[in-house]
């Protein structure tokens, strides 16, 4: 007897310097992050909540088992990255999704990057004190 391919759908979301892929499969709304549960690998409610925000507009929480392979930056900008990428899924999964989504504005790739660092400064504006004499 031949297996049955499973059905998945896959988004990459980015934010900053935080990349996630998820990968969207039918099932009862379990999401794990790099191997961890959602309450164990976020501590914030807010950064749980902002991760659940595209299922909660589409009406599909429960839905979907969410798996997440999330690399690089902050733990606010992975969570950013996961709600992009299951956004981006979503649609895949369902077009009918995607004017939803736009509207709250899931789809749009945040473009704020971290400002380069100049010669002559600390960080990127932090300049030494000026002192006159």
């Amino acid at each position: 007897m031949a297996k049955k391919a499973a059905v998945y759908y896959m988004g990459t979301g980015r934010r900053k310097d935080a990349v996630a892929s998820v990968r969207l499969t039918p099932g009862k709304g379990k999401i794990t992050i790099n191997g961890k549960d959602i309450d164990d690998y976020f501590g914030l409610e807010t950064l749980k909540i902002l991760v659940r925000q595209p299922l909660v507009a589409t009406e599909t929480e429960g839905k979907f088992d969410i798996i997440v392979k999330a690399i690089g930056g902050g733990i606010s900008g992975q969570a950013g990255a996961i709600r992009h990428g299951i956004s981006r899924a979503l649609v895949e999964a369902d077009e009918s999704y995607k004017a939803i989504l736009k509207s709250s504005g899931y789809l749009t790739r945040d473009a704020r990057m971290k400002e380069r660092k100049k010669p002559g400064l600390k960080k990127a504006r932090k300049a030494s004190q000026f002192s006159k004499r």
